[in-house]
């Protein structure tokens, strides 16, 4: 039995797809969310093969929620979503149902999910589907993180500076610092350049926070971050934040 959870905040686009599935055989529906918060929950809880998931909803959407997931599930979206998208689940082969759907076109969307099922290019597809859509973007107001079994909605201009931590980055709000699995690149293309300044290698400010600023060196600063911690900048960083701040 394939074991099924569906994430809409639409309750008749919820109803059709439990329909649909009751039609069919081999099929298991064990749950049903109406956000990304229960979405997530459930997803890290019963680890269910295949998930109808919305993507646009309150809180946070449904790409958001598959950010936050450690292990990705198959999906197929419901959605009625802009073009980019839908080019974006074509080139990724992962498939999508476009409101309202036909009988036909669940069953065509469901076989093709079923035979990624269990396969290693699941988790690759999704992945590389969450990447052409984050690098679609243009400027992005949040950001998205898990703190513990919690999830943080981040509006950018609470965040203090950001830290490179490998992989990661560590982003220090007002709010407390938050670990999240994203390049420092994309973050710097996609914050506001007029206040978020890409002073160092390892370090992203937000100049609304420099407490003091203080010369180090013949080319590079020390700042003081209000609510705490000391950044330096290397010569292009001061350059950089030179021409923001108009030094």
């Amino acid at each position: 039995m394939i074991r099924c959870l569906i994430i809409d905040d639409e309750m008749p686009a919820r109803e059709l797809v439990k329909a649909r599935l009751r039609e069919m055989d081999g099929y298991e529906m064990i749950g049903e969310c109406s956000n990304g918060f229960e979405g997530f929950m459930a997803i890290k809880e019963q680890k269910p093969d295949l998930v109808f998931l919305d993507i646009q909803m309150p809180k946070i959407t449904g790409f958001e929620m598959l950010e936050l997931c450690d292990e990705k599930p198959e999906v197929i979206f419901i959605t009625a979503y802009d073009q980019f998208a839908l080019k974006a689940f074509e080139h990724n082969a992962i498939d999508y149902l476009l409101k309202p759907f036909s009988p036909e076109r669940f069953k065509e969307a469901l076989k093709k999910a079923s035979d990624r099922i269990g396969s290693a290019k699941k988790e690759t597809v999704v992945e590389n589907l969450l990447e052409e859509i984050r690098n679609h973007d243009e400027e992005i107001n949040r950001i998205v993180v898990k703190n513990g079994a919690k999830i943080d909605l981040i509006p950018i201009e609470e965040i203090r500076y950001i830290q490179a931590e490998d992989d990661y980055v560590m982003i220090y709000s007002t709010k407390g610092r938050f670990l999240k699995k994203i390049t420092m690149n994309f973050l710097e293309d996609r914050l506001p350049q007029d206040k978020y300044i890409r002073v160092h290698r390892s370090y992203i400010i937000n100049s609304f926070f420099i407490e003091k600023l203080e010369r180090y060196g013949k080319e590079t600063y020390v700042m003081q971050i209000k609510g705490g911690g000391d950044i330096k900048t290397s010569k292009a960083g001061a350059k950089r934040l030179k021409e923001v701040l108009e030094l």
